[in-house]
């Protein structure tokens, strides 16, 4: 376990008295209230200095009502420095209005949008969306990126279309652990990293494992390749709280990859789990 606070660039809370998710009602495990205290509670003796929340599949009709909540809950939990929320990028121009409200708000540090569950695999190469994803520096915002390992083609189309934007690879693009498939994401992410302004978060991997039965083992390879790739310049880590309860506790996660990290300096490993999450998302 790092023997320093660290950054969690990847927490999810919610408030089912406040807000709608839909999707909660097909993961009955998480059917139910996840707040900031019940975080406090799951980090057990892992100690986290700050915190950065991503947007939680809310009903997207209140993605301004979520932002809104959860900079309510930063109040009573200074170290949650930063907020990513959803926006209608695909809107294009016709964004605007939402981003500025939205990036008025010091908390709100980029956009994500979970690309893995539209229905059009080609959706993130729509004008549209390609516009307001190119939109997000004009705002001061980054944007994370969600997706499957299948979809890593289309996702390096987008990102060679916004040379301006700083990207983040949320979950290392999910690859199919449980089947330990490593080809063609191995090769796909190694391009991906070519680019300088995209970055990859150390997140999600037991959820992408065998939720009962995964081992260290099953992940080390995929961790060493992201280290590989991106170095220790442009890794981060996420707790991915309360999804990653499927599969694992939080100090286990933490625990994993620490021990994965063994042959990593004092510095590196404090880049990976503090300065590099400060620089990305300004916290």
């Amino acid at each position: 376990m790092p023997s320093f606070p660290i950054v969690d660039t990847h927490l999810h809370i919610w408030n089912l008295d406040r807000l709608r998710y839909p999707w909660l009602a097909g993961v009955p495990m998480l059917n139910k209230n996840h707040l900031i205290e019940d975080y406090r509670k799951a980090c057990g003796p892992v100690q986290v200095a700050k915190m950065v929340f991503l947007q939680c599949e809310a009903d997207f009709a209140l993605f301004q009502e979520e932002a809104d909540w959860v900079t309510e809950v930063a109040r009573t939990d200074p170290r949650l420095r930063g907020i990513v929320p959803w926006a209608p990028l695909e809107k294009g121009d016709g964004a605007e209005a939402e981003l500025t409200r939205l990036a008025s708000n010091p908390l709100i540090k980029g956009i994500r949008r979970i690309i893995q569950f539209e229905a059009d695999q080609e959706f993130c190469l729509k004008p549209g969306f390609v516009r307001g994803v190119q939109l997000l520096p004009r705002h001061g915002l980054s944007f994370d990126l969600c997706i499957n390992h299948k979809q890593l083609g289309t996702t390096l189309k987008l990102v060679r279309q916004c040379p301006n934007v700083k990207f983040i690879m949320d979950h290392i693009a999910k690859p199919d652990i449980k089947a330990g498939l490593l080809d063609p994401w191995r090769a796909e992410l190694r391009e991906l990293a070519k680019f300088p302004n995209v970055w990859c978060k150390l997140s999600g991997l037991a959820t992408e494992a065998d939720f009962a039965k995964w081992t260290a083992a099953d992940l080390q390879p995929y961790i060493d390749h992201v280290i590989d790739c991106f170095g220790f310049d442009r890794v981060i880590f996420g707790g991915d709280w309360p999804v990653s309860t499927q599969a694992t506790d939080y100090p286990r996660w933490v625990n994993t990859l620490d021990a994965a990290l063994k042959g990593a300096s004092p510095d590196e490993l404090h880049r990976l789990y503090v300065r590099n999450a400060e620089a990305f998302y300004r916290v």
